[in-house]
């Protein structure tokens, strides 16, 4: 299972949220589940339905100790018995591109 998410913090003065989202990274990096972080999303593979929703609810409680108020944007692509899924997808686009 993919899950992508997005976690920032509200309500915090200032426009910089690095910190708290630095902290929510630190969490996904710990957990030792395929993760990747990009500007907009952090994506992980879990086996489960519960291993990937424990790291996500950890990493909001991480940015939690940063704001009264956080967002989180997820979703899930759910497809039982597949795994590498986090690499594999991509790999597939991009051999469709160099295809045509």
């Amino acid at each position: 299972m993919l899950f992508a998410f997005s976690i920032a913090p509200a309500g915090t003065p200032g426009d910089s949220v690095s910190a708290a989202v630095a902290d929510a990274v630190r969490v996904v990096r710990e957990s030792g589940l395929p993760n990747e972080t990009t500007s907009m999303f952090t994506t992980i593979e879990a086996e489960t339905w519960d291993e990937g929703m424990d790291v996500i609810k950890r990493a909001v409680e991480a940015v939690q100790a940063h704001a009264p108020r956080v967002s989180l944007v997820l979703k899930a692509d759910i497809r039982p018995g597949h795994t590498g899924q986090l690499r594999s997808k991509v790999e597939r686009v991009e051999a469709a591109l160099d295809e045509g």
